[in-house]
């Protein structure tokens, strides 16, 4: 473990305070859930929460599914990371952080589509326009975002309609519900 040389004291309540550069650093905003650990020497270790982790199995075989379905590459992200992805380009998206954009994008439950937007950049430090056809749709679980669901194409005569919206709205919804159940 890596020591940051801030203490903080325990309130009556029983709460700390993680100090913003922590919070900062590591993309911990207000209301992020957190999992409580306890090691064998004593040590409480937070980490955050990642419900999209218990469904990486659906999530793989879903992509693959939509990318069949629609002809375009597809990804699912948690709300950090791209957890899933389908296509030949595997290695370039999968476990990468996604861009800002798309963060702040999927909290604010908006849905993202070249039908009437300008494509955005998926993983962080990338340019939006490698992305010719693009949808993104939150995935929301029990009222929580909890990740995304993105048909993308790379290719300049690919183009996102009605049918590949729905697609993914139909898509996001039932990872949502998946993860209520």
């Amino acid at each position: 473990m890596k020591a940051t040389g801030i203490v903080r004291k325990v309130d009556d309540l029983g709460r700390i305070v993680i100090p913003k550069e922590i919070r900062k650093n590591l993309k911990i905003r207000e209301g992020d859930p957190l999992e409580i650990f306890i090691e064998k020497n004593g040590a409480i270790v937070l980490k955050k929460y990642a419900p999209m982790g218990d469904m990486l199995e659906i999530a793989t075989q879903y992509v693959e599914t939509l990318a069949n379905t629609s002809g375009l590459m597809a990804c699912i992200t948690d709300t950090e990371t791209v957890i899933a992805i389908s296509g030949k380009k595997k290695k370039e998206y999968l476990a990468r952080t996604i861009s800002h954009y798309l963060i702040d994008t999927i909290h604010d439950r908006k849905i993202i589509s070249t039908i009437e937007d300008k494509s955005k950049s998926i993983l962080q430090g990338e340019k939006a326009t490698k992305y010719h056809a693009q949808v993104i749709v939150p995935i929301i679980s029990d009222g929580d975002v909890i990740g995304s669901v993105i048909l993308f194409s790379t290719d300049l005569n690919s183009e996102i309609t009605n049918v590949e919206y729905k697609l993914a709205e139909s898509a996001a919804g039932f990872l949502g519900k998946q993860m209520e159940s």
